[in-house]
């Protein structure tokens, strides 16, 4: 844990968070460097390293900016993208095209051009028309892609639902009903312009528990002896997703990665002997579980307004538009006043954003020190989907972000100016 609290302050990674407000202003996002690397780490230690013909991709939807190209190019991770502009971010930052996996349910022809020029590692192809798509473009480009098949497993996990993607009514993924699925294995078999490499799932975000990634671990494993049985054909990878959970708050019981990984891994070996191929290499895609914890968000507090006998709301100067999450699906964080860290809890407030929308609401009923105009108040574990979820709602700029690194910060995104934000924007002649 790289948080700790000196002389009433909380310090973040070494560094002084009150500071780091003053320095730089709020809202601000703080990231971790120490924190993001452990879990790098943890993931070679305990599969990369401990498992042969193994990959792990880093899901660049949870944070995704230069900087974070390049710890994870370091680090020895893969890179999972799911748009033009997340692939293009990590052109831009120079990593490795071999090391980059296409993920998305509607890539468009623009998209795959940029995957196929720049000759990225592997396609993940999420419905039956894209194949066709890819073969047109790699014609034109005289490449040959590798493409795995998303498959919708068709298991139901234990998160919110708009977090859940294995489940059959899903936009995600190629149903795997016979008629389906292996003409779209067939068509890719036989392709002169893509190496059909398998099969890939992702079950859901933030569980808690790995029954869903075991069932549809199942679902894999069928569909590959199948494939086999049907066309002789042994596909060399499976893709088993990512999704595990963080601590959020103290109510989230956080698991470690062998605990989804190593029961998995012990099945797939157990099959590929039962079926006498070789072990397909195993593919994870782990993001809100290396960035989650690593970030927190700093706000200054202005406005409080106690309603006696109802509720006492505190005022920050971001919200919804820097962390949409407790809006959009009810997520739940705790935190605290940052300058005042060691002083009894004694206040329960709400705290609220500045948006002009009743639901931008960061944390209810919060026990915390005594808050007033000018305290700096910092959310925890807010390292996942806040930047990349991000927003100018009711023309916000967006804040800055800070790497933090054993007492050391440097600017990894500068504060968007007003100037900035509308720098898109036009008047026409007719209006001038």
């Amino acid at each position: 844990m790289d948080r700790e609290i000196k002389n009433n302050t909380l310090y973040f990674d070494g560094c002084n968070t009150a500071e780091l407000a003053k320095e730089y202003g709020t809202p601000l996002y703080v990231m971790s460097e120490t924190s993001i690397v452990e879990k790098c780490r943890e993931i070679r230690d305990t599969f990369l390293n401990k498992y042969q013909s193994t990959r792990a991709a880093y899901a660049s939807k949870a944070f995704l900016t230069l900087s974070m190209c390049k710890i994870i190019e370091r680090e020895g991770l893969c890179m999972d993208v799911v748009s033009g502009g997340e692939l293009y971010t990590a052109i831009k930052a120079g990593f490795p095209a071999e090391r980059i996996e296409f993920n998305g349910n509607n890539k468009s022809v623009e998209e795959l051009e940029l995957a196929v020029e720049y000759n990225i590692g592997r396609i993940i192809v999420d419905g039956l028309d894209e194949l066709s798509l890819i073969e047109k473009v790699c014609n034109e480009k005289a490449k040959k892609m590798n493409v795995l098949y998303r498959i919708t497993p068709g298991v139901k996990s234990d998160s919110h639902d708009y977090i859940v993607t294995g489940k059959k009514d899903s936009k995600f993924g190629i149903p795997l009903d016979d008629e389906v699925i292996f003409p779209a294995i067939e068509q890719a078999i036989n392709s002169e312009y893509v190496n059909f490499m398998g099969f890939h799932f992702h079950v859901g975000s933030q569980l808690q528990n790995n029954d869903s990634h075991l069932k549809a671990l199942e679902t894999a494993l069928k569909l590959i002896k199948d494939t086999k049985e049907k066309y002789n054909y042994v596909t060399p990878e499976l893709n088993i997703g990512g999704g595990f959970g963080i601590r959020y708050t103290d109510d989230d019981e956080k698991k470690s990665y062998s605990y989804f990984l190593d029961p998995m891994m012990e099945r797939i070996e157990e099959f590929s002997k039962e079926l006498n191929i070789k072990r397909p290499e195993i593919v994870i895609e782990p993001g809100r579980s290396i960035v989650g914890e690593a970030g927190i968000t700093l706000y200054t507090i202005g406005t409080i307004k106690d309603i006696k006998g109802i509720r006492k709301y505190v005022s920050v100067d971001g919200g919804m538009t820097d962390n949409i999450r407790p809006a959009l699906y009810q997520a739940k964080y705790e935190g605290i006043v940052a300058n005042k860290a060691e002083e009894p809890k004694t206040d329960v407030v709400t705290i609220c954003g500045k948006c002009c929308e009743s639901g931008d609401i960061l944390i209810r009923d919060a026990k915390i020190a005594h808050p007033e105009r000018g305290d700096i108040f910092a959310i925890f574990s807010t390292g996942a989907y806040g930047y990349t979820m991000a927003s100018n709602y009711n023309k916000n700029p967006l804040p800055a972000i800070v790497l933090v690194k054993e007492g050391k910060s440097e600017i990894i995104v500068n504060r968007q100016t007003y100037d900035y934000m509308i720098g898109n924007e036009v008047i026409p002649e007719s209006l001038k």
